[in-house]
């Protein structure tokens, strides 16, 4: 029994050593972890969820090691060199990490695969290196993340690529030279503070010539005629089209009223029903500017606002339990799609729309200007459709993702097809149209709805040639011919990426640097240029035309992609061009006279603190009033747009708290809280004596309207003839 229980306790104590051993072994095996270092928290925290307990996930939250912002920090004798430094505020968070990176067994560098995230992988090695040389780094990239995605990164690490780096590297150093050579031009001769760049203002000529387009247009008025007619008890609306055997070109509304009177008694009758098949092909999926684009038409978004949504959705979404990846890399200008992707969503159209699955799939063409090196944007799993992951998302990334799921998932459909039913009508001398489309196969229309077409024409009663029709009355209505239309976002980027000037990653910051500058303001989604965009665009056009040429500035993106595929080395695509820069930019210093206070303006206003008058100026933020007593006395105040209709205070510009949106209101506040929406402008109505405001809409354009709700005083768009204040706002 001794023996027995004696044979026991050896038996637990061995036991007992093995359960310690296997305990110290596994908590070893914990300690030892794999460092993965990715660019944002949030893409960390998907990515983690992935990869288990033996791997740590940190964010470098971007670049880590940067140029500094206080000097040029470019050796221009010596190849070009950079000077680079810890970035300002960095320096904890770049420790950290080299601390994390000496206690794990490898590192797997994960930023972003393009030029700004190779560049960002190749500093934090030379960052981790530069402490330990004993840990094993490599690089890892993906389109999507996804578990099947990051494991596969993850099993098959590569290195960095140099080429890229040295892409990047270029391009900073180049838009270095730029800005820190011009900007302190334009604060010696026009302005403290300002800035020019190399890539934003090519955009800005864009933009400001596109405004003088604008304002030299004179609209020509023009009439359309459209008349009801009847047919037993159906009636219908058309539009005439022909005169005398002619296209009508009316005028004026004398020309309506000969027409109309020669045809009011006339006898109507349908003269020709034409039938005319349309094969509507899909869209391929979206390349970044196409995704900008159909956001700023479709959903109203600014390009900022794409992107910014867009990486959330890329970064990781909780869905349920689990954290997602929703959509590939957002960042691209191919429209190729996996093999992986297309067989996925050619079996989901097999299952659920087995007639509208063509026989084999849809390919499209790569354009010649594409870099190639990403997918298309599209849904990482194509069973997530928005309607089932609606409940997960914010109303901005459920927008933002249905139209990219019905995109990705339409391209791979049988074309839809329509039958468009054309009715002329000859009444006299004349022939009126009308004419319906209706959708007869719907393919991948099934799956369209939040991009769905909308207008498909106006529905015709059933009539046969030779059926008599009686007109019943007639709408004459006068027009003015539309001018060239401003740049928005969406046409912006259009262009940008048209004429080769910028890359995916840029078209949203480009538009945020004008904005930021004050070089352009948004007016009704609508890019117009303030009057110092257009003395800085002046001057530069002027003085260096080659800089702000769009030719010239897509040529400098072409040399970039000819550095990244090592055709060209980055010092000697400088070289060619810095020395001759360089040269302009001094001689320039030396000969344009100074234009600096040339935007004051002395007012009428005295300042209530010292009684010295004010004086307009232009701010960061537009125009302003400022003591002429300034330094003593810095007292400075909105400029007044009107006078309230309530108090007889000053109506000035304000901003809502959180989205900044403007709005304009009584300096008398709180003690008066009148407020408009609709910015004043210099007229007071002569009907009631309140101020006039400019109003928006699409069917008038810009128009003219009293403030006072009780007045009807109104002006149409073309009696305002585009009058707009400072900046457009």
């Amino acid at each position: 029994m001794a023996v027995k229980t004696e044979k026991k306790i050896q038996e637990k104590t061995v036991t007992k050593k093995k359960g310690a051993g296997k305990k110290r072994a596994e908590k070893k095996a914990k300690d030892k972890k794999i460092l993965v270092i990715v660019e944002s928290p949030a893409k960390a925290k998907t990515i983690e969820k992935y990869l288990g307990p033996s791997y740590m996930v940190k964010a470098s939250m971007g670049h880590l090691i940067d140029l500094p912002k206080s000097r040029l920090a470019i050796d221009v004798d010596h190849d070009f060199e950079p000077e680079y430094i810890t970035v300002r505020g960095r320096a904890k968070l770049l420790k950290e990490l080299q601390g994390d990176a000496k206690k794990a067994d490898s590192v797997l560098l994960a930023s972003d695969n393009d030029r700004e995230g190779e560049a960002i992988a190749y500093h934090l090695r030379n960052a981790i290196t530069a402490k330990t040389d004993r840990v094993p780094i490599q690089r890892i990239s993906f389109n999507e993340i996804t578990p099947m995605a990051i494991k596969d990164a993850v099993a098959n690490p590569s290195v960095i690529d140099e080429s890229k780096v040295n892409a990047q590297k270029a391009r900073r150093v180049l838009d270095r030279l730029v800005g820190y050579n011009l900007s302190p031009l334009l604060w010696k001769k026009v302005k403290n503070g300002l800035s020019a760049g190399r890539v934003q203002s090519v955009a800005l000529r864009l933009i400001c010539e596109r405004e003088k387009e604008v304002e030299s247009f004179v609209p020509e008025e023009y009439w359309t005629l459209e008349a009801d007619f009847k047919v037993g008890k159906s009636s219908f609306t058309a539009q005439l089209v022909s005169w005398q055997g002619n296209k009508p070109e009316l005028k004026n509304e004398n020309e309506v009223e000969v027409i109309i009177d020669k045809i009011i008694n006339a006898d109507c009758l349908v003269s020709d029903i034409r039938e005319t098949d349309k094969t509507v092909r899909p869209k391929p999926p979206f390349t970044t500017s196409q995704l900008q684009q159909t956001a700023a038409n479709r959903l109203g978004f600014t390009s900022k606002k794409t992107m910014q949504v867009a990486q959330q959705l890329y970064e990781g979404v909780n869905i349920g339990s689990s954290r997602v990846g929703l959509i590939t890399y957002m960042r691209t200008d191919s429209v190729r799609i996996s093999q992986v992707a297309l067989d996925e969503v050619r079996s989901w159209i097999g299952e659920r729309f087995p007639q509208d699955l063509p026989p084999k799939a849809a390919e499209y063409t790569v354009g010649k200007k594409a870099q190639d090196a990403h997918e298309a944007i599209r849904p990482t799993y194509i069973n997530y459709s928005a309607e089932e992951v609606k409940e997960y998302l914010t109303k901005d990334q459920l927008r933002l993702y249905t139209i990219i799921w019905e995109r990705f998932v339409s391209s791979q459909m049988n074309p839809a097809k329509t039958k468009t039913v054309s009715t002329d009508i000859q009444a006299g001398e004349g022939i009126f149209r009308i004419a319906g489309t209706r959708i007869i196969e719907k393919g991948f229309y099934r799956v369209m709805k939040l991009l769905a077409n909308e207008n498909k024409g106006n529905p015709v009663p059933s009539l046969k040639i030779g059926d008599k029709v009686k007109v019943d009355k007639f709408y004459p209505e006068q027009h003015f011919t539309q001018g060239p239309a401003r740049y928005t976002d969406a046409s912006i980027v259009k262009t940008l990426e048209e004429k080769g000037i910028g890359r995916p990653s840029t078209y949203a910051p480009i538009i945020s640097v004008l904005l930021d500058r004050y070089y352009v303001t948004r007016s009704n989604k609508q890019l117009v240029p303030t009057l110092l965009g257009k003395m800085i665009c002046d001057m530069l056009v002027e003085y260096f035309p080659h800089v702000v040429n769009a030719g010239f500035t897509a040529s400098m993106e072409n040399k970039l992609d000819e550095v990244e595929e090592s055709q060209l080395r980055w010092p000697d695509m400088i070289r060619n061009f810095y020395y001759p820069f360089k040269e302009q930019v001094d001689e320039v210093g030396k000969t344009l006279e100074s234009f600096k206070g040339s935007l004051d303006e002395e007012t009428d206003y005295t300042c209530e603190k010292c009684g010295k008058p004010m004086v307009k100026k232009l701010g960061r933020y537009g125009f302003f009033l400022a003591c002429s007593g300034f330094p003593e006395c810095k007292n400075t105040k909105s400029i007044p747009l009107a006078k309230c209709p309530r108090c007889g205070g000053d109506i000035v510009a304000r901003k809502t708290r959180g989205r900044g949106k403007e709005f304009y209101g009584c300096t008398n506040y709180p003690a008066c809280d009148f407020i408009s929406h609709f910015k004043p402008i210099n007229q007071d109505c002569p009907k009631c004596g309140q101020f006039m405001v400019e109003k928006y809409d699409k069917k008038n354009g810009y128009h003219k309207a009293c403030i006072n709700p009780e007045c009807d005083y109104l002006h149409s768009s073309e009696d305002f003839n585009g009058e707009e204040s400072d900046g457009g706002k």
